[in-house]
């Protein structure tokens, strides 16, 4: 995927990926990411150790939810994101109430219907302790493809070619396992599924399967690749009185609403596997899809049948177990409600405008950063972030200032902690955000407090492995952070303005010549300088990016630093603007970060300019 302009993954771990692939191609068992063979005893093997035992997160006798999938829902053999794939799967439980419902992610990559039905380690060990008043969420299909007899030997029965829902099978010689194998069609391994979940009293859902990343010729629809299943999954629900949640059709529907980038990074390496961001939308569509099941008067399920009725009731219970500020309960208005973004000819959003009533409300300004502009002190004598005293250069009567930032965030936590996610929801055309970060992204990437970033302004990710809780998480660059909420703003019609971070209290003595790569600065002998870090994070960077997006950029970092050079002249006399340490800055600096702000903002003729006192 394009979410690796860089692709910084260990050559090794690329090296085995491509490999693999082009081993599928020339007819060999594909290995995975951690160099196993699919569905063979050692991976299955390996598999198990990671996947839960059947019912073991029953809490008493609530119920349990079983996922049963392939890749989409929980990828690779471990399942624990380690080559940067997630499957959505394992964010599902967080939009169930863990005290009335559980879920357990029995799904395995590498499978078909075919495949996790015939093997008695996948099937039957996930069924095991299957209870009555249970739900089966069933999304099988991606790798219902290929020969029927070799290579992976996944397909299903297509008597002509095509994807058949007839109770039909064939009688083959399997090269793969060295044996006689029966093989069902599609709609026969669906069926069997179906018939052993309500022979154990539990409840079956089907689901169509997750988008891929392809466009139509348009550029603005995503393509209905699997189009083959859907209506083929549509009519077995119909036939057997099973709901269908339209998981293909309701992520779709989102990633239309993206721009091409954003649509880009919800799949890592490939077009069919999601990063952790696509994992958590396609979970959270997977929610919404129960939330918005119709039961009552659906024209697919037949509503007289003594059958649905019990599972109805059992399926207006699963609806009440969703945690609701988590999961859109208008889901399908909401989307027709959105006008649908428009593109330019490189796939980015062309802004949305403010409606006449948006064009009466005050202009909203958020900030979002770190300590040096959040702290706000009790004590007149502690530490205070620039944001707190924003109300002294901006005029409150014509603008809102919303102070977003939180003490020790980067780019990469500020967006883990769904802290951007809050303010990208709310923001609406016309809004202006403020970007600055950079003073907690130098640091520890998978160690200390794990919040660093890849250091540099390129878009670029790794894999790494967290040594504080011994998971994998894809971490990306300073530049790719800066990008996506640059993006994220111009989506929704806000206007970003990125910011250089603020000065610390570092003097060194002055060479006697002209210094400096971006922001140059003509230093005089043995005199003393406050610190310049204009090659990195504080100013080069952040430049760049803003400049690759076309946002404006205000350089706060050496306006402040001018001041403190002019006025202080040494480390000892700036003190009266810092406290605590070297970053953090007394009221005085706050308030002069503050000033630097609206000096930048006259400088680069920015249209907040407006809004400034006068």
């Amino acid at each position: 995927m394009r979410i690796l302009t860089t692709l910084t993954l260990s050559f090794a771990l690329t090296a085995l990926t491509a490999n693999a692939q082009n081993k599928n191609e020339q007819g060999d068992i594909w290995l995975d990411i951690n160099g196993v063979r699919d569905l063979t005893a050692d991976s299955i093997d390996i598999a198990n150790q990671a996947r839960p035992i059947s019912g073991s997160s029953r809490k008493g006798d609530n119920p349990v939810i079983f996922l049963v999938g392939n890749s989409t829902m929980r990828t690779g053999t471990r399942g624990n994101g380690d080559n940067g794939q997630w499957g959505w799967g394992y964010y599902e439980h967080e939009y169930y109430d863990a005290s009335k419902v559980t879920v357990e992610n029995h799904a395995l990559g590498g499978t078909s219907p075919r495949t996790f039905y015939k093997s008695p380690d996948l099937w039957q060990r996930t069924i095991a302790n299957l209870r009555k008043g249970d739900y089966v969420f069933l999304e099988l299909g991606h790798n219902d493809n290929g020969p029927i007899d070799s290579i992976r030997a996944r397909s299903s029965y297509r008597p002509l070619g095509k994807l058949s829902l007839a109770e039909d099978s064939i009688i083959i010689y399997n090269k793969v396992k060295h044996c006689q194998d029966t093989v069902y069609t599609f709609g026969g391994y669906t069926r069997r599924f179906i018939n052993e979940v309500r022979a154990k009293g539990a409840i079956p859902v089907l689901f169509t399967l997750t988008p891929r990343n392809d466009y139509e010729i348009d550029g603005k629809t995503i393509q209905r690749k699997l189009k083959d299943f859907t209506p083929a999954i549509f009519a077995i629900g119909k036939e057997m009185n099973v709901p269908v949640v339209d998981l293909n059709d309701i992520s779709a529907k989102k990633l239309e609403t993206y721009g091409r980038w954003k649509t880009n990074y919800h799949f890592y390496l490939d077009k069919i596997h999601s990063s952790a961001f696509g994992a958590r939308m396609n979970a959270e569509s997977a929610a919404e899809g129960i939330l918005n099941l119709d039961l009552t008067d659906n024209p697919n399920l037949n509503t007289k049948d003594s059958l649905f009725q019990e599972e109805r009731e059992a399926l207006l219970r699963l609806k009440s177990y969703l945690v609701m500020d988590k999961v859109c309960p208008n889901y399908e208005e909401k989307l027709l409600a959105w006008e649908p973004n428009n593109y330019d000819a490189k796939g980015n959003v062309i802004p949305k405008k403010k409606t006449a009533e948006e064009k009466k409300q005050k202009v909203r300004i958020f900030f979002c950063g770190d300590s040096t502009g959040k702290n706000e002190d009790k004590n007149p004598d502690g530490m205070w972030g620039w944001g707190s005293q924003a109300y002294t250069v901006f005029d409150e009567s014509k603008c809102t200032f919303i102070n977003c930032a939180k003490a020790g965030r980067s780019t990469r936590t500020f967006l883990l902690e769904n802290r951007w996610e809050e303010v990208y929801r709310t923001l609406r055309p016309g809004d202006y955000v403020l970007l600055q970060f950079g003073h907690n992204d130098i640091g520890g990437i998978d160690k200390d407090k794990e919040r660093g970033v890849i250091a540099c302004a390129k878009d670029t990710s790794h894999v790494y492995h967290l040594k504080s809780n011994g998971k994998n998480l894809v971490v990306y660059s300073y530049g790719w952070y800066l990008h996506k909420m640059i993006q994220d703003c111009k989506e929704k019609g806000a206007i970003p303005v990125v910011l250089s971070f603020t000065p610390r209290n570092e003097w060194h003595k002055g060479k006697g010549k002209v210094v400096g790569d971006f922001y140059r600065v003509k230093e005089k002998k043995n005199k003393q300088y406050i610190e310049r870090r204009n090659d990195n994070y504080i100013t080069q960077w952040c430049k760049e990016v803003a400049d690759e997006n076309g946002a404006a950029f205000v350089d706060v970092h050496n306006i402040s630093a001018d001041f403190l050079d002019k006025h202080c002249g040494n480390k000892e006399k700036a003190s009266a603007y810092f406290n605590h340490d070297h970053t953090h800055t007394s009221l005085l600096g706050a308030r002069n970060n503050a000033k630097s702000l609206a000096k930048g903002l006259k400088k680069i003729n920015s249209p907040l300019v407006e809004y400034l006192k006068k």
